[in-house]
């Protein structure tokens, strides 16, 4: 049976202290974990704590997590997806990168939240443009694709997923207030209509503005292609490594069949 290890990390935002990390790192190998996801606002603050630190110190930030993660993956032979935040230009931009131990891709996000109370489009300079199809790629004969946080909540990015047979999508997130059973809901029903797994890493931790308190809650989660939760975390700092299988995912769609009635009717 054709398996692949895959985990993520529950973290708050990273300090300065990266013994922490490599500690993870090595029980992601032990285990055999050939790719690790990251939450939002994990390597960088919170983006509403970044008006109050200079942009060249944010991007000398960036840069050294960059450095690290770079090392750790050739070190520890793992495929690490993570949220990051670029300055270039004087401006900030909202990207996912993907290290592997021999190349290094991003993904810009194309869809912010911009909502009074949160607004990210706002805040950040990526461009609003016609969307493009999410990074996908291919590791150990698995189909991967990323679509952080917002971005799920697009049919447009799915129809991707669905064309291009994507076994796995990873969706860092920073979700909070009350919307926990909310994302609960909306990812087992993606992962159920495209029989795919889902891997979420929502990060952990608070931060206090004048009018809210938000408390990241964590409940990071795997789900199978079937729909159905098969591990979750609490509200601590964790890592979840669970394995995804070939076998399972032909034996979802094959069951529900949702892929080949579009293929006889020429939609895929």
């Amino acid at each position: 049976m054709k398996e692949l290890m895959v985990g993520l990390l529950q973290l708050p935002t990273l300090g300065l202290n990266t013994t922490r990390l490599e500690f993870y790192l090595k029980k992601a190998k032990e285990r055999g974990c050939k790719l690790l996801l990251f939450g939002e606002y994990v390597l960088n603050p919170f983006f509403k704590e970044l008006e109050s630190f200079p942009k060249s110190m944010i991007k000398e930030q960036t840069s050294s997590r960059l450095e690290l993660l770079k090392r750790l993956s050739r070190e520890f032979d793992i495929t690490l997806v993570a949220p990051i935040i670029e300055v270039k230009g004087g401006k900030y931009y909202k990207k996912v990168v993907k290290i592997s131990p021999k190349s290094i891709s991003y993904y810009t996000q194309q869809i912010l939240i911009n909502y009074s109370h949160w607004n990210e489009e706002k805040f950040f300079s990526n461009p609003i443009e016609a969307l493009k199809e999410p990074l996908t790629f291919s590791l150990d004969g698995f189909k991967i694709a990323i679509m952080p946080g917002f971005e799920i909540h697009f049919d447009k990015l799915w129809e991707s997923i669905r064309k291009k047979r994507v076994d796995l999508v990873l969706v860092p997130t920073v979700s909070t207030f009350d919307s926990k059973e909310r994302w609960q809901e909306v990812l087992s029903t993606r992962a159920f209509l495209n029989n795919c797994y889902i891997l979420r890493a929502n990060r952990v931790g608070e931060y206090k503005d004048d009018e809210f308190k938000w408390y990241f809650y964590g409940d990071s989660m795997f789900i199978n292609p079937d729909g159905e939760i098969e591990m979750r975390l609490d509200n601590r700092e964790s890592m979840l490594i669970e394995p995804i299988y070939k076998d399972e995912l032909a034996e979802s769609r094959r069951a529900w069949s949702f892929l080949a009635h579009l293929k006889k009717r020429g939609e895929l």
